[in-house]
């Protein structure tokens, strides 16, 4: 394109992507993996439904950064599941994106070599082969759609997917979601006000049209018929937490008004945790309890995990991190996680009023 005083001032240069439509054919969905995806995606609706009485665990780390790491937390979850699929319906955080207030890493796909080279062509490739990775092993998984482009190349390896707080307020992203074929989780906004995902979850329930990309990354006009499987995060926010059995209740009462379903999940990080890891089993006992105690409406939880408790920082180059420590907000370990989860799977499903100290 002829240079222009008036175009592309601040851009430095362009690279064509590879389509969606040719990363899908260089790794397709095998059967295993489809049958994963599709199984994962009835038994949540079945959830948000009330046809299926299970909590749902979304448990997994901050942010993906290590391949090898996921796929041992993912080996992690299949054996945990098997002892736990009668009383939970566990998934696992296979997070790529990672919104940042200001800057900082911004997640697999745009930095997959942790160095600042923004390989995203690759950050795609690698990002699918893993999510595949996962599927065929038999695990469900969730992540969170923040680049509106980006579904066009993962969406169909995804069990459940979020829209998080500092987006959930935008048109772009309830667009985007009233066309995603997997149920959606709408986040509270960073101030900690449910009223924000409660309006996405209606728009997102309403057919739309909007400018995105086809699966051949040619600029289109998508239409959506409206995603009807739609619900709640509340993560906490700026005022602190907002997972305690008043603000639950402040919650269903804002979604009956509204007239959508009242079902909704737990982050127990983020707000919930104030930012500190070592108090998410504190929040995530305290909506157990609720549950236990006939709470049929909070269908899940979700907890920040990873194999070893904390984070690092990324200094140095991917040769120097810890193994299975988050680079990004802090995590359990997974021993942790796995005691809150068989405790969490004793006590719902015995109906046990419980206590969360």
């Amino acid at each position: 394109m002829q240079e222009s005083p008036v175009r592309d001032v601040n851009v430095v240069s362009t690279e064509q992507l590879i389509s969606p439509m040719e990363l899908v054919r260089r790794i397709p969905v095998s059967p295993a993996a489809e049958k994963t995806v599709l199984e994962g995606r009835e038994q949540i609706r079945r959830i948000l439904n009330g046809e299926d009485d299970r909590m749902m665990m979304v448990v997994g780390p901050c942010s993906i950064h290590d391949q090898k790491v996921a796929v041992d937390y993912a080996s992690r979850i299949l054996e945990l599941r098997k002892e736990l699929e009668d009383k939970l319906l566990i998934v696992m955080r296979v997070y790529f994106e990672k919104p940042r207030t200001t800057v900082g890493w911004k997640g697999l796909i745009y930095d997959p070599n942790l160095d600042d080279t923004f390989d995203i062509d690759e950050g795609l490739r690698v990002a699918r082969n893993l999510m595949h990775s996962i599927t065929e092993m038999g695990v469900y998984t969730g992540t969170e759609f923040l680049d509106p482009i980006v579904p066009q190349y993962l969406a169909d390896l995804v069990c459940w997917a979020t829209i998080g707080a500092r987006t959930t307020e935008s048109q772009t992203h309830r667009q985007m979601a009233s066309g995603l074929s997997m149920p959606v989780g709408f986040k509270n906004g960073t101030d900690g006000n449910p009223q924000i995902a409660i309006d996405a979850m209606v728009a997102a329930e309403s057919p739309h049209a909007f400018l995105g990309i086809d699966h051949y990354g040619q600029t289109s006009v998508i239409h959506t018929g409206g995603n009807p499987h739609g619900h709640v995060v509340l993560r906490g926010g700026r005022s602190g937490p907002n997972y305690g059995e008043s603000f639950v209740a402040e919650a269903q009462d804002l979604l009956s008004d509204a007239g959508v379903r009242t079902d909704l999940l737990v982050d127990c990080s983020h707000g919930n945790s104030n930012k500190d890891h070592r108090l998410q089993p504190v929040a995530f006992r305290d909506v157990v309890a609720q549950r236990a105690e006939g709470n049929d409406h909070i269908i899940g939880c979700m907890l920040e995990s990873n194999i070893n408790p904390g984070s690092q920082k990324l200094n140095g180059g991917p040769d120097t991190l810890e193994y299975g420590v988050s680079i990004t907000d802090a995590c359990i370990g997974w021993d942790e996680t796995a005691d809150l989860l068989r405790w969490a799977g004793d006590k719902v499903k015995s109906r046990v009023p419980v206590t969360a100290d």
